[in-house]
């Protein structure tokens, strides 16, 4: 699996050219792309990145990659990123390594976002797989869960009695959907709507690129 992730993300770091910048995804499938990138940097390409969360800040000072803040950069040529599902449509649920605000803040601000995992991340309907990730603020965050499901979810807040804290001091519910998630835009509508919610791990109509591999070799899948 960890050779599938790879494979796929250095194909999406042909991508990156001298003098672009360049966001920096979070998680298993982003660890290989920041690697990648770093030998890019090693070999004398001027590039300037912004990371996604404090983890992928570490790695990239690590390599050696020149770092900015998104004010300081602005709109970013490209961002690499991981994903925990992706459906037909380059749909995608994001969030389980616990980043998806700052990457969805990122994402919004790139002109391409591509977007690399293995065949087991392709699913059907978003939510069969894994659960929805949801960031929300710690305050009356057992109200917020209460009003998230009534939307026909189970709620179960990460880390349990210990709860997991966002680089942004937030805490993150899994949404579970036994039948998955009917219709993904119109939810993003009803839980952004909720007092408390901050964002989703929904990613709809951003990924303009998802880079697949297989057994079989890359697949390249391209946004209409």
């Amino acid at each position: 699996m960890s050779e599938k992730k790879r494979l796929a993300a250095e194909k999406a770091v042909e991508l990156v050219q001298d003098g672009m910048k360049v966001g920096l995804g979070t998680g298993s499938t982003a660890f290989f792309a920041i690697e990648a990138i770093g030998r890019l940097v090693k070999n004398g390409y001027k590039i300037l990145a912004v990371p996604t969360s404090t983890v992928s800040e570490k790695q990239a000072r690590e390599l050696g990659i020149p770092l900015a803040t998104l004010e300081e950069a602005g709109t970013l040529d490209i961002t690499i990123d991981g994903a925990d599902e992706v459906d037909a449509n380059l749909d995608l649920i994001k969030g389980m390594g616990g980043a998806l605000l700052r990457e969805k803040i990122v994402a919004h601000s790139t002109r391409m976002e591509v977007i690399v995992v293995d065949d087991s991340k392709m699913v059907s309907k978003l939510g069969t797989k894994f659960p929805l990730p949801v960031e929300v603020v710690p305050f009356s965050h057992g109200r917020t869960r209460t009003y998230m499901e009534e939307l026909g979810c189970r709620a179960e807040l990460r880390g349990g009695d210990t709860p997991f804290v966002t680089d942004n001091g937030n805490y993150i519910y899994h949404l579970h959907f036994e039948h998955g998630i009917r219709d993904p835009y119109d939810l993003q509508k009803r839980l952004k709507e909720i007092p408390g919610v901050v964002e989703t791990g929904l990613f709809l109509n951003m990924a303009k690129r998802v880079i697949v591999a297989s057994d079989s070799g890359i697949r390249v899948m391209e946004r209409v």
